[in-house]
C-alpha cells in the first residue's frame, strides 16, 4: 500500500505537470533550508537531505570535520565518533553525519513551504518556456481572456499569450471566451515567466493555415514561393508544383473552393488570390496583377534605381490593375519584388508617337515597326472620336509600336549604365594603382631610414618642449619613429594632435641638422659561377675519341690488347666570362675479346667543379667503352640515371 506521502507527491506532479525529479529536488532543497533555519547552520556548511518516497521518511546529513577536541558540535566531531561512521577516518577529514531533527519548528516549516512553492513555480515557468519556444512560427489555439485597448490576452493551456494591437487584424472584433487561432511570433524569457507574443496579421500565419488545410502543401507536392498580405483586406499567394501533373492553384482552392473558403472564414473574410509562380519575371508579374489582363511587360534593371517593370494594360483594365487605393499593384510589387509602373495602352501609344515626332533618332531604330506608325495614329484618332474599345488586332499593333519605342530607349539607358559601370571600374583601378604606388613609395622611404636613427632620442635633437610633448603623447620616442611617420609624407606628422605647419618645419630642420648618413640600396648581381655551371650542365656529353680496333681472328684470343685513351681536357667557351675550368681525367679502358665475346671494364670519369658554397663539389659520370664488331669502332656508353641496368649509346 502506498504511503500518504507518496500519494501527495504524485498528486503534485500530476496537477503541476512536472516530472517527479523536479518536485523531489524542490522538496530536498526546502528541507535543507528548513534545517538551516531551525538550527542556525552556516550557509557554507554542506547539508543534504534524502527522501524515501515509499516509506515517507526524511533524513538530514550534515558535513562535520574530524578533530581531537570538539569546540563547535554543529560543525565538528571527535575521531572516535567519526570512525563509528567511517572506519578509515582521520583527524582533519570531513564526514557526513546524520542530524535529522525530531520535529521542525513553525518558522522552519513555513520556510520549507515557501521554498517548495517557489521552486515548483520556477520549474513550471521553465517548462512553459521550453514548450512554447519550440512552437515559435507555429499556430496555437487559445481563448480570449481579457480585452484592453493595447492588447488582447489569450489563455493557452496554463499560460497567457499577448496579442498586441499592432499584430491584430484591422477591423476584427473580439469577445470574451472567443476561440482563436494565432501565430506564435516570439517567446521572451522574463522574471515572471515566459512572455508569449502572438499575431494574427503576420503573413506566415496564412502560410501555416494553407499547410493545415492543403495536404499537397504539407506533403511537399506544392510549394509556396511568396506571400504578400494586407491583413483583413487582401492577400496574394504564389504557388508552384514540385511534382509533374499537379495543378498548384487547383490544389489550394479545392473542390468548389472548399479549402480556401475555410481559410477565408478563419481570417474574417479576407480575400485571397492564388497565383501560379513562373520563373520568367515578365510572366510572373502579369499573373500577379490578376484579375486584370496585361498587354505588355517591359523589364528594366538598374543598380541604383532597382528593378522596374513597365506594364501596359487595356484602358478598361487600368483601374482593375491598380486596385482600390493602389492595393492590387502594391501587393503585386511585394509578391514579385519588382517596382511596377502601370499605363493604359492609349497613354503608352500616345507617348510612343510623341517620341517619334520629337526625337529623329527613334524612327531609323524602329525598322519594320516604323511602317505601323500611320496605322497607330489612325487607331488612336478613331478611338478618341468614337470612344470604342480596341479590338485584338488593334491592340497587337499598338503593342508592337510601344515595345519598339520603349526598346530603343531601354538600349540607350543600358549603354549609359554600361558606360557608368566601366568608368567606375576604371576609377577603382586608378585608385588601387595610386594606393599601390603610395605604399611602394612609403616602403622605399622606410628602407632609407638609417638604423642608428632608432637609437637617437628626441630629447637630443634640439626640438622645443612643446613639440616634444606632442610627439611623446603620440608615442614617438626616437628619431627613427619620427622618420617612419615622415615616410608617409607631411600628412604622417600633421595628423598627430598638436602638430601644425610650424611644428613640422621645426621637426624637419632638426632632423636635417643631425646629418644622418643615407642608406644605399644594395644591388643584387647574379654570380658568374652559377651561370657558368648552369651552362656546362646544359651542354651535351662529349664523345670520347676512339681508335679503330684491329681485326680479330676467328681463333680465340687469350689476352686482348689494351687501348688507352689520351687525357682529355675540356675548357669553357671563351665568351663566358668567369666560367669555371672543367678537367676530365684520363680514362683507360681495357677491351678483352675471348672467343668473340667482349668483357667490359668500367672506369669513372670525374668532372671536378670549383667548390661553391651550397653546391656539390663534383659530379660523377659513368662511361663504358666496348668494341663493335660490325663497324670496327669503339662505342662509348653511359649508365642511365634511373636504372643501372639500362645504358644509353653515344656514337
Amino acid at each position: 500500500m502506498k504511503s500518504e506521502f507518496l500519494l501527495a507527491f504524485n498528486q503534485i506532479c500530476s496537477e503541476r505537470g512536472l516530472p517527479g525529479e523536479v518536485v523531489l529536488e524542490a522538496l530536498q532543497t526546502a528541507l535543507v533550508s528548513a534545517y538551516r533555519r531551525d538550527v542556525g547552520a552556516s550557509t557554507t556548511q554542506n547539508i543534504t537531505a534524502k527522501v524515501d518516497l515509499q516509506a515517507g521518511q526524511v533524513r538530514i546529513f550534515v558535513e562535520k570535520r574530524v578533530v581531537e577536541t570538539v569546540i563547535n558540535p554543529d560543525q565538528e566531531i571527535t575521531l572516535a565518533e567519526a570512525r563509528a561512521i567511517q572506519p578509515n577516518a582521520e583527524v582533519g577529514d570531513v564526514v557526513m553525519v546524520e542530524s535529522t531533527p525530531k520535529d521542525f519548528g513553525r518558522i522552519a516549516a513555513q520556510t520549507a513551504k515557501q521554498v517548495i512553492l517557489q521552486r515548483i513555480r520556477e520549474a513550471e515557468r521553465e517548462a512553459q518556456y521550453t514548450r512554447y519556444v519550440q512552437q515559435e512560427g507555429e499556430i496555437v489555439h487559445g481563448s480570449v481572456q481579457s480585452i484592453t485597448p493595447q492588447a488582447v490576452r489569450l489563455y493557452l493551456e496554463g499560460t497567457e499569450a499577448i496579442l498586441p494591437r499592432s499584430q491584430q487584424v484591422p477591423g476584427e472584433r473580439y469577445t470574451l471566451h472567443q476561440r482563436l487561432r494565432a501565430y506564435v511570433l516570439e517567446v521572451r524569457k522574463t522574471g515572471r515567466g515566459p512572455q508569449i507574443i502572438v499575431s494574427r496579421s503576420h503573413k506566415n500565419m496564412l502560410r501555416r493555415l494553407l499547410e493545415l488545410e492543403v495536404p499537397e502543401i504539407f506533403n511537399g507536392a506544392v510549394e509556396i514561393k511568396a506571400i504578400a498580405r494586407e491583413a483583413g483586406s487582401r492577400s496574394k499567394v504564389a504557388v508552384a508544383a514540385r511534382q509533374p501533373g499537379v495543378d498548384p492553384v487547383g490544389a489550394c482552392v479545392g473542390m468548389r473552393g472548399v479549402r480556401i473558403q475555410s481559410i477565408v472564414n478563419e481570417l474574417g473574410g479576407e480575400k485571397i488570390d492564388i497565383i501560379e509562380w513562373s520563373p520568367d519575371a515578365a510572366t510572373f508579374i502579369a499573373k500577379a496583377l490578376s484579375p486584370a489582363k496585361v498587354l505588355s511587360v517591359q523589364l528594366e534593371e538598374d543598380l541604383v534605381e532597382g528593378r522596374t517593370a513597365n506594364v501596359v494594360v487595356p484602358d478598361d483594365q487600368l483601374s482593375l490593375a491598380i486596385g482600390r487605393a493602389g492595393q492590387n499593384a502594391r501587393l503585386a510589387a511585394k509578391l514579385t519584388g519588382w517596382r511596377i509602373d502601370i499605363q493604359s495602352v492609349t497613354e503608352a501609344a500616345t507617348w510612343a508617337l510623341r517620341q517619334v515626332n520629337e526625337d529623329p533618332n527613334v524612327l531609323p531604330a524602329l525598322g519594320a515597326v516604323a511602317e505601323l506608325l500611320p496605322t497607330v495614329a489612325t487607331i488612336l484618332r478613331r478611338h478618341e472620336q468614337e470612344g470604342l474599345p480596341y479590338n485584338s488586332e488593334e491592340l497587337l499593333t499598338l503593342r508592337q509600336v510601344i515595345e519598339g519605342v520603349w526598346g530603343y530607349y531601354a538600349s540607350i539607358r543600358n549603354a549609359e549604365r554600361a558606360r557608368r559601370v566601366a568608368e567606375e571600374a576604371a576609377r577603382r583601378v586608378a585608385i588601387e594603382a595610386a594606393e599601390a604606388k603610395r605604399r611602394a613609395a612609403i616602403e622605399a622611404a622606410l628602407a632609407r631610414i638609417p638604423p642608428q636613427a632608432h637609437g637617437i632620442p628626441l630629447t637630443e635633437t634640439g626640438l622645443s618642449a612643446r613639440v616634444l610633448g606632442h610627439l611623446e603623447r603620440a608615442g614617438l620616442a626616437t628619431v627613427g619613429d619620427v622618420m617612419e611617420h615622415m615616410a608617409e609624407g607631411d600628412e604622417g606628422l600633421l595628423k598627430l594632435d598638436g602638430i601644425g605647419p610650424k611644428s613640422l618645419a621645426e621637426i624637419k630642420r632638426c632632423i636635417e641638422a643631425l646629418a644622418l648618413p643615407e642608406v644605399e640600396e644594395e644591388e643584387k648581381a647574379a654570380p658568374a659561377e652559377e651561370e657558368a655551371v648552369a651552362k656546362i650542365e646544359a651542354e651535351p656529353e662529349a664523345v670520347l675519341p676512339t681508335e679503330p680496333a684491329p681485326e680479330v681472328p676467328t681463333e680465340a684470343v687469350e689476352v686482348a690488347p689494351k687501348i688507352e685513351t689520351p687525357e682529355v681536357v675540356e675548357e669553357a667557351p671563351a665568351e663566358e666570362a668567369g666560367a669555371e675550368e672543367v678537367v676530365t681525367e684520363a680514362v683507360s679502358v681495357a677491351v678483352e675479346i675471348p672467343e668473340l665475346s667482349v668483357e667490359e671494364e668500367e672506369e669513372e670519369e670525374k668532372i671536378e667543379v670549383k667548390p661553391k658554397k651550397g653546391r656539390k663539389r663534383g659530379r660523377r659520370r659513368r662511361r663504358q667503352l666496348i668494341y663493335d664488331e660490325e663497324t670496327g669502332e669503339l662505342i662509348a656508353r653511359r649508365r642511365h640515371k634511373k636504372e643501372e641496368e639500362e645504358w644509353e649509346e653515344y656514337w
